[in-house]
């Protein structure tokens, strides 16, 4: 796992936590909102990684016969 993934779920953890701890409607759902959009980019990065590692696969066993 890549630092930058390490870090937009950390964000989106914090995040949450913050919007847990708000009595504030207001602030709560802003934290909702930032972590729903940290976690976002967390799954898009983890999902291109994924892929590129399946291509690097394929290219692999295309390239040994």
């Amino acid at each position: 796992m890549s630092a930058t993934i390490d870090f937009y779920l950390a964000q989106a953890e914090k995040c949450s936590a913050e919007a847990e701890a708000s009595p504030l409607t207001q602030v709560r759902d802003r934290n909702l909102r930032a972590a729903a959009a940290w976690q976002a980019m967390a799954d898009k990065l983890l999902d291109a990684e994924r892929l590129r590692a399946e291509k690097d696969r394929h290219a692999a066993a295309a390239a040994r016969g």
